[in-house]
């Protein structure tokens, strides 16, 4: 299984100034936003490592998921939530001919932690021998980063401030995250009950 964005957050979209004033920088000098490629990567990363833990997009983009063979015939559960729309199945056989499955064949299941493609009649189309599948869908939270619920934006603006203040660090030894963000994502990780599941 392969998962690889096939869109990325615009830059218009993080929010650099909001960053800037979090961290208190100066203003009003003719460098105010020398800095700005630097926060934004920090925001990327920051982004990066709440969805990691959450197992949730942040900002609405789009993804596809490479599949050898379906986990359930029944029904695939897609590895990021949530799922706003699946856009296109497409079957590749092993010389690189590719089907697109047509959008009656298939739906979106499941709920906004587990989403699943699911079949329209008895099973998901058939995955052809040393073949694939591709699923491309769109996942997030939100369009934009003021969209957000206020702990994850929150949970963002701590994480990518604390890569600022420690950007020459480079033993952090244990943690990674800090726990006042870690708390703050704490409710939105994914819950597993059960075992082997």
């Amino acid at each position: 299984m392969y998962l690889m964005e096939e869109s990325q957050i615009p830059d218009a979209a993080l929010p650099v100034a909001r960053l800037r004033e979090h961290l208190r920088l100066g203003s009003g000098f003719a460098e105010d936003g020398l800095q700005d490629d630097l926060l934004g990567g920090f925001l990327r990363a920051a982004m990066a490592a709440v969805e990691a833990r959450t197992g949730k997009a942040l900002i609405a983009r789009d993804f596809v998921l490479t599949l050898h063979r379906w986990r359930d015939v029944t029904g695939q559960v897609l590895p990021i939530a949530p799922v706003r729309a699946v856009t296109q199945v497409t079957l590749v056989d092993a010389f690189g001919g590719a089907t697109v499955v047509a959008g009656d064949r298939y739906g979106l299941g499941g709920d906004g932690d587990a989403p699943r493609l699911v079949p329209m009649g008895a099973c998901l189309s058939f995955i052809p021998e040393h073949g694939s599948v591709e699923v491309r869908f769109e996942a997030g939270m939100a369009v934009a980063f003021g969209d957000l619920p206020a702990d994850l934006a929150q949970a963002v603006m701590l994480l990518a401030a604390h890569y600022y203040e420690y950007r020459d660090e480079t033993a952090l030894g244990q943690g990674c995250m800090p726990f006042g963000v870690s708390s703050l994502i704490a409710r939105y990780r994914p819950m597993r009950l059960g075992f082997g599941t």
